[in-house]
């Protein structure tokens, strides 16, 4: 037997309500001769149990047929009433227990990314970050974006991310990195503060709609400050003047199932501090290193294979998801 839903319960209450004052109208015109508009009023105190009496006296036929009308009224507004109740319990219930599941969730992962803002530049972040398997919470205060991230079942939290206590309920203390990405220069910047005041070690990214924003971003505590235009225009002119270049690049961004670029950080407990390179490549021959970064800042390009790896050493390499995923410190 098929279970209505609350809403075709409600429906189908209408329905029936409709139907019994048209019984009823009909039934007063032929058993009482009523007119339409006095058979109308009558069936309509009769079904709301209203009480204002009788238009004209009834007969026993029209009591009887009055009688039938109020316990079919009485039972669909019942009926009704207790649509509207499941309706606005279980859409309470389900905001409660909704947000609930939204907590535990983003309380059950660490070393997250958290995106402030679903924007046009928001949403792309998200969808590259879908696409690699990243973890990461989005915080959003517009309706129309919070919808669009719903729809797509992204981890959402709702609020301000310039507050404190939304950042904190994103996890903040647990994240590996914060990308602040709302449309306002201004907006960004706040967030940039305050997710440095709650975890100085956090990695932040930020978007700059002005290129003048950009110093103030640095001097709240970004790490890098993108302009979406300035990147574009960059591209789009790279791409004119070396085309196979820019090609290789996109390729490897694009299409991690061939290759792709990725930057392996040299952790105290991830066991490759202390070792060179050629041992951590043993069982990734195809994988290319491009570059190491020192703990101090220092930048080599191309090392040496024999090259000793420590803590805080970030090495620039090239190659397949599977071989990177074999040595990727866990």
């Amino acid at each position: 037997m098929r279970v209505l839903t609350p809403w075709q319960r409600l429906a189908a209450g209408g329905g029936a309500a409709a139907v019994i004052w048209a019984i009823g109208i009909v039934g007063y015109m032929a058993i009482e001769g009523f007119s339409f508009l006095d058979a109308a009023y009558q069936t309509l105190t009769a079904v709301t149990t209203a009480g204002f009496g009788e238009i004209n006296p009834l007969g026993d036929a029209g009591r009887i047929f009055t009688i039938i009308i109020i316990i079919l009224g009485v039972t669909v507004i019942l009926y009704v009433l207790t649509a509207v109740m499941q309706i606005a319990v279980e859409g309470e219930l389900e905001s409660l227990f909704g947000g609930r599941r939204t907590r535990s969730r983003i309380k059950a992962i660490k070393d997250h990314f958290i995106l402030c803002g679903f924007g046009r530049v928001g949403e792309e972040i998200g969808r590259e970050f879908t696409a690699r398997g990243v973890d990461f919470v989005i915080v959003e205060s517009n309706p129309e974006a919070i919808e669009r991230a719903g729809q797509r079942g992204y981890l959402l939290l709702e609020g301000d991310a310039t507050n404190d206590d939304i950042l904190k309920k994103a996890g903040i203390e647990r994240a590996r990195c914060l990308l602040a990405a709302s449309d306002s220069d201004a907006s960004n910047t706040f967030i940039v503060l305050a997710a440095k005041a709650m975890n100085p070690d956090i990695f932040i990214v930020s978007r700059a709609g002005n290129p003048e924003s950009e110093p103030r971003m640095h001097r709240a505590g970004a790490h890098r400050v993108f302009s979406p235009y300035i990147a574009a225009g960059r591209h789009m002119a790279l791409s004119a003047l070396q085309p196979i270049l820019v090609g290789l690049v996109d390729m490897t961004v694009a299409a991690p199932e061939s290759a792709l670029l990725a930057e392996i950080e040299i952790a105290m407990d991830g066991g490759l501090a202390g070792r060179t390179i050629e041992e951590v490549l043993t069982t990734s021959p195809t994988i290319v290193v491009l570059a190491i970064q020192r703990a101090s800042g220092e930048l080599s390009v191309d090392p040496q294979r024999q090259a000793q790896l420590a803590v805080g050493d970030k090495l620039i390499v090239m190659g397949r998801e599977d071989e990177l995923e074999a040595i990727h410190p866990r």
